[in-house]
């Protein structure tokens, strides 16, 4: 793969003698020097989320010397973030993301530039904040978001550099058709069922994953400001942590590609929500924390089949659930009342929402899934019920 490099006719700002020393051994480097050290003091980037992957991402362009950093996320902090979002520290909780992350960067390098917008990324609102950025970096944990920013970038003509963990494996990307490699489209032309991809709450993750995958990114930004070494165009790095190999998957340009192909349909953004929630067939029924909590105050005989796993369910449960974790469920349909209203739960009803999927296959009915599963529960009904 040809080598990519941005777009810069001039650079015309100085650095100063305190520059030149806190950058002293990047500017050695042959492939960086004043010119490159320069290029990352003009550059824009922009960071959508400031979670997992933005921390690591963010932390590592704000010490390279990138001159204006942009941190997009509506989040506040909780404790659970903590172990992979470095940004962020414990006397944060509560605290919007936003500032945190601003205080963090400006206290690694203070002669930068935050921006931070306390948002989410919308069709609202991405490609007035794209436009105003070199590159983007892109640190979401949800597929409308994924879809949009590269929907906007390839409009905008602006790399996209995407970033995903699970567990403990990872993948990294440059997506940017203007460059002549793919989108996120391409590769992804159909978003998969939600419930075939669980969250970070729901799937767990190994902190030191998104920061691999973050300075994964990070490094791809630099390389692009600079216009050195060889970028992720047209390649697609996924990383398995456990075993700590490397493997690279080519992946191409789609000509058919409705957004970045040769005869475009989407030209501006679309419902990105209702795209990626499209049900495949069959439509889950559910039921609200408060509305189960009455059924069962009112005598209503319901089934409650928690699908977590036991680690889990030792934590917290739902008085009278039973326990059969996902896992488990084609072996023991046995245990799976067939008449009576069964409601089905989880950390989050992402896992309880596949169960049912599954359940209806086997000729299961009266099957509700519990909206927002145990999470929603303790938010609605009880406030004592332990959060992990």
């Amino acid at each position: 793969m040809a080598k990519k490099t941005l777009d810069k006719n001039s650079f015309e700002l100085d650095l100063s003698t305190d520059e030149l020393l806190r950058y002293s051994r990047q500017i050695n480097l042959a492939q960086v020097g004043e010119e490159g050290q320069r290029r990352l003091k003009e550059a824009r980037v922009l960071c959508i989320g400031a979670g997992g992957l933005g921390s690591p991402a963010a932390l590592y362009l704000a010490a390279a010397g990138i001159g204006t950093i942009g941190i997009v996320d509506q989040d506040t902090v909780d404790l659970s973030n903590l172990h992979r979002q470095l940004l962020h520290g414990t006397n944060d909780v509560g605290h919007e993301k936003t500032d945190s992350a601003r205080a963090r960067l400006l206290a690694i390098n203070p002669t930068i530039a935050v921006e931070t917008y306390t948002t989410r990324l919308s069709a609202d609102n991405a490609v007035e904040l794209i436009r105003n950025y070199d590159i983007i970096v892109d640190g979401s944990d949800n597929l409308p978001t994924r879809y949009l920013s590269s929907d906007v970038c390839v409009w905008e003509r602006k790399p996209n550099i995407y970033g995903s963990v699970h567990q403990f494996e990872g993948q990294a990307s440059l997506f940017a058709p203007h460059l002549g490699g793919p989108c996120y489209r391409c590769l992804f032309p159909e978003p998969p069922p939600p419930e075939a991809i669980p969250s970070c709450a729901e799937a767990g993750v190994l902190g030191v994953v998104p920061g691999l995958i973050g300075i994964i990114q990070a490094l791809e930004a630099i390389k692009l400001i600079i216009g050195t070494g060889d970028n992720l165009l047209g390649r697609l790095l996924h990383v398995d942590a456990l075993t700590l190999r490397f493997r690279e998957f080519n992946i191409r340009r789609d000509p058919n590609c409705p957004v970045c192909g040769e005869s475009p349909v989407i030209t501006e953004p679309i419902n990105y929500e209702q795209f990626c929630n499209r049900s495949n067939g069959s439509k889950v029924r559910g039921i609200s924390a408060t509305q189960l909590h009455e059924m069962i105050s009112g005598g209503q005989k319901v089934a409650l089949v928690d699908v977590r796993e036991p680690f889990e369910f030792e934590i917290a449960r739902i008085p009278n659930s039973q326990l059969i974790p996902l896992g488990s469920i084609p072996e023991r349909l046995t245990e799976i009342p067939r008449t009576e209203t069964t409601v089905v739960m989880c950390k989050t009803g992402v896992r309880s929402a596949r169960a049912i999927a599954f359940l209806c296959g086997e000729g299961f009915e009266n099957l509700v899934n519990l909206e927002g599963g145990l999470d929603a529960w303790r938010e609605e009904v009880d406030p004592t019920l332990r959060k992990y």
